[in-house]
């Protein structure tokens, strides 16, 4: 199973085609979307290519194939556009042996953690900076922003083969970590 995770398209119609394209070469299983998929949020300058109705016309047939959960900038009138789910806090997802917990990052992060056991995965977008480590027996991982990144460049992230990597769209690799 191959996942790929992205973060903070904050109605970026520029980059969230790239991700798609991205997607789609890398031969994904599922698309986890971390929040903030319209929106740009008061405190963040218009993303470039910022065209929320071409970001969900580019989203919605994939439908199948997204598990999304909701971002602080996500509302319910988003739910009203998107034809797959994403008003949950968090979603669980198991792959691999691997017990995954997604969420956006506003509620639980490597500083407010869920319940979870040893070698569980936290992936969660929000802060804008790509994160891959292992904290206390807990993995760590933040795609970083896919429109607006804080640290670095625009970025996801891709599980295959108990390994977490995070890349830029130029495919270089920014972080990796290997799962026990």
């Amino acid at each position: 199973m191959k996942l790929m995770f992205i973060s903070d398209i904050h109605g970026s119609y520029t980059w969230a085609k790239r991700a798609i394209e991205t997607y789609q070469e890398e031969k994904a299983d599922k698309l986890i979307i971390l929040g903030d998929i319209l929106y740009h949020g008061p405190r963040n300058d218009l993303p470039d290519g910022y065209n929320c109705k071409r970001v969900i016309a580019l989203l919605n047939p994939l439908k199948k194939d997204i598990i999304a959960v909701r971002g602080n900038c996500d509302s319910e009138v988003d739910q009203m556009v998107l034809d797959f789910p994403m008003r949950s806090d968090y979603a669980l997802y198991d792959v691999d042996g691997h017990h995954f917990f997604l969420t956006h990052g506003h509620l639980y992060n490597e500083d407010q953690l869920p319940l979870l056991n040893d070698n569980d995965i936290l992936v969660y977008g929000h802060f804008h900076k790509p994160i891959a480590k292992k904290k206390d027996n807990i993995y760590i991982i933040n795609p970083s922003s896919i429109s607006l990144p804080k640290e670095g460049t625009n970025s996801y992230a891709i599980y295959e083969n108990h390994r977490i990597v995070i890349k830029d769209f130029n495919q270089n690799i920014v972080k990796e970590i290997t799962l026990e």
